[in-house]
């Protein structure tokens, strides 16, 4: 069984700092979104096949660990199954490497993934496809828009040193020839991170309603409070507040 690894910060003013410089959101309402696609990504590992572990960065401000504890227990059906490690490290490629280092070598799991918190779109098809692959190959990997990875999963370790640089996909393959490994990879999938990740999520939780789809229901529960909409500006697509003085 896969350990997937969800690598989180404090749902804090500060994170997703680059929708708060590339969107009309300010950062007070940031952490409610991040916070959101945390807790769709905890429920779609929780409905896989692998054991979720919450892994956090600590905050000087606050309790993470508690914070993180009280998303999991309003948004799961078991949150007394979750375990909870701070991250370890001073870059976020060194985290994950102690991260699925310690997995594999210390508590000898077989495979270990870590996943990112901005994937909310995440299923548990998605999860458990990747896992599945990584019985096969020794790296599998989630490739997201713009060379991102939503997720990276390991059956063998790799040199992680500055593993996620841009692009973090390439990267992480070389890391892994560089190790005589064989690699994979899953299927594209978004990450909320920047404006044009927050349009083409909107977009995309408007079509899958249209649909009668299921869509990230914290995600687009937020997104719905945040009173956010599409307009076209020379030819792209921008989120846009329509509603300021939502009651």
């Amino acid at each position: 069984m896969t350990t997937v690894a969800v690598l989180c910060d404090a749902p804090n003013e500060g994170v997703l700092a680059d929708l708060v410089a590339t969107t009309p959101l300010a950062e007070s309402e940031t952490p409610n979104l991040y916070a959101a696609m945390c807790a769709d990504v905890f429920r779609a590992v929780e409905a896989s096949a692998s054991d979720l572990l919450v892994n956090y960065r600590p905050s000087a401000s606050g309790d993470t660990e508690g914070e993180l504890r009280a998303l999991a227990d309003a948004a799961l059906e078991n949150p007394n199954a979750v375990r909870y490690e701070e991250q370890v490290g001073s870059t976020f490629a060194g985290r994950v490497g102690n991260t699925v280092t310690h997995l594999l070598e210390s508590e000898e799991e077989s495979s270990a993934m870590a996943i990112e918190p901005t994937a909310p779109f995440l299923t548990r098809g998605d999860i458990d496809g990747l896992a599945m692959k990584l019985r096969r190959s020794d790296v599998v990997l989630g490739p997201a828009s713009q060379g991102r990875v939503y997720a990276a999963g390991f059956a063998s370790t790799v040199d992680f040193a500055d593993a996620y640089t841009p692009p973090a996909i390439e990267t992480l393959t070389a890391r892994a020839n560089d190790a005589g490994l064989d690699v994979d990879y899953g299927p594209m999938a978004p990450v909320v991170e920047t404006g044009t990740d927050l349009a083409g999520a909107l977009a995309l939780v408007r079509a899958r309603r249209r649909a009668g789809r299921d869509v990230p229901h914290h995600t687009a529960e937020c997104l719905d409070e945040l009173g956010l909409a599409l307009v076209e500006e020379d030819g792209d697509l921008e989120p846009t507040k329509t509603d300021t003085d939502r009651s």
